[in-house]
């Protein structure tokens, strides 16, 4: 790993986190320069460790994808020697982050109260299913759960009417994380500045509550809940996917030049005229019709011939794209948001890269995920166990050590 690892540099994380959403915050940390240490549990370690298929090596490439970038160390909480171990890392640590229900390291003290007063400077970082507060703060959740609480799956999908559908990915984890992880480095400029810690706190639920900002405004001002639109657009039309002769397009036309110079391309400049289509508000009072008038157009000719016209005139568009080809995008090369690691096991690994560019300190992605306990020796040294004690640890089960 190199020494300058991005603006986060000399930022000290334990991560007492598992699956997505604090892992997710961790390796955002990671990626932008903080050493992350991540802690498993005895005797298995991280759920994603055995998320197969797929596998490479014999390594989880769900694990692989979440925690690269971060030192990893296998402790037994439950074992007192254990626990001791995670006390003196937590001692000089600026953050830590944990995503177990509310009450879960307080259980074990390690909660905020705890720890706070042996280190009055530590971020604590808890990501939940519903967040520390409220009627819903004891309930476990998940992505799906979130989604669903949060009005999300009630306005993805084709129709009103439809079987439920939640979006692909898990939005709620990984925006939950990301939430921790913009938390965290607020939490921790306030900290440069005054020595002072404090808890974060967000959710899953949260999380997803920020994705509704439009259909949000239209229900706070209205009283009227919108549903699902398929690719359409709330407010705003024709902002959709559209179904070429040969392949799907997503475009936005939504403002009057736009509009304008859409029906250039497509040959319906008689539509300026039309009543129903004068202004966006009238646009969307009568967007099926529109809709279907474009429909017809765009299926005559294939995507290439579409996306060079809307180029041409300067009308976002692009491609709908499955990931295998987004990964093969230049756009994602030149972006360097596919890069390859080196893992202990696994060898050269393909990752996800930083989504975020820095012109002074951009962050470094150069280490694959540990394999379980590959770095408990080394971390146990930094904090003083010299050999003897270390392998004590090992004996008594207050920690796991992989040879590899």
């Amino acid at each position: 790993m190199t020494d300058n690892r991005g603006p986060l540099t000399g930022m000290k994380v334990i991560e007492l986190a598992h699956v997505m959403a604090g892992p997710t915050c961790g390796r955002m940390l990671a990626d932008m320069g903080a050493d992350v240490i991540k802690v498993e549990r005895v005797p298995d370690g991280d759920d994603t460790r055995r998320f197969l298929p797929p596998d490479i090596a014999g390594e989880s490439a769900a694990y692989m994808m979440m925690n690269r970038n971060k030192r990893g160390v296998a402790i037994d909480l439950k074992n007192a020697e254990g626990k001791e171990v995670l006390l003196r890392m937590l001692a000089d640590a600026d953050v830590v982050i944990e995503n177990y229900r509310a009450d879960t390291m307080a259980k074990l003290g390690l909660g905020y109260d705890d720890l706070k007063v042996d280190n009055p400077g530590l971020i604590y970082c808890a990501i939940s299913g519903f967040g520390r507060t409220g009627p819903y703060a004891p309930r476990g959740g998940y992505d799906l759960i979130a989604q669903g609480m949060s009005g999300l799956m009630s306005i993805t999908g084709e129709a009103p009417g439809r079987e439920p559908v939640k979006v692909g990915a898990p939005v709620t984890d990984i925006t939950a994380g990301i939430l921790g992880a913009l938390g965290v480095v607020s939490a921790y400029t306030h900290k440069l500045q005054t020595g002072e810690g404090q808890m974060v706190d967000t959710s899953l639920f949260e999380a997803g509550i920020t994705h509704t900002y439009w259909q949000s405004a239209i229900a706070l001002a209205t009283g009227f809940a919108p549903g699902p639109m398929g690719s359409r657009h709330p407010l705003n039309t024709p902002y959709q996917a559209f179904k070429c002769a040969d392949g799907w397009i997503n475009l936005g036309a939504s403002n009057t030049r736009l509009w304008g110079r859409l029906l250039e391309i497509t040959n319906l400049q008689e539509l300026s005229d039309d009543p129903r289509f004068s202004d966006s508000a009238a646009r969307m009072a009568n967007i099926d019709a529109l809709i279907d008038t474009l429909n017809i157009v765009f299926e005559t000719k294939p995507m290439t011939h579409w996306l060079a016209e809307l180029e041409r005139v300067g009308i976002p568009a692009g491609p709908v794209m499955d990931v295998n080809q987004m990964h093969a995008d230049p756009h994602t090369e030149a972006r360097e948001m596919v890069v390859e690691v080196d893992h202990t096991t696994a060898g050269p690994v393909k990752t996800i890269g930083l989504p975020i560019k820095f012109s002074k300190t951009p962050g470094v992605i150069d280490g694959g995920a540990p394999i379980y306990g590959q770095h408990t020796r080394l971390v146990l040294a930094e904090y003083g166990y010299n050999n003897e004690e270390i392998e004590n640890l090992i004996g008594a089960g207050a920690v796991i050590a992989n040879q590899t």
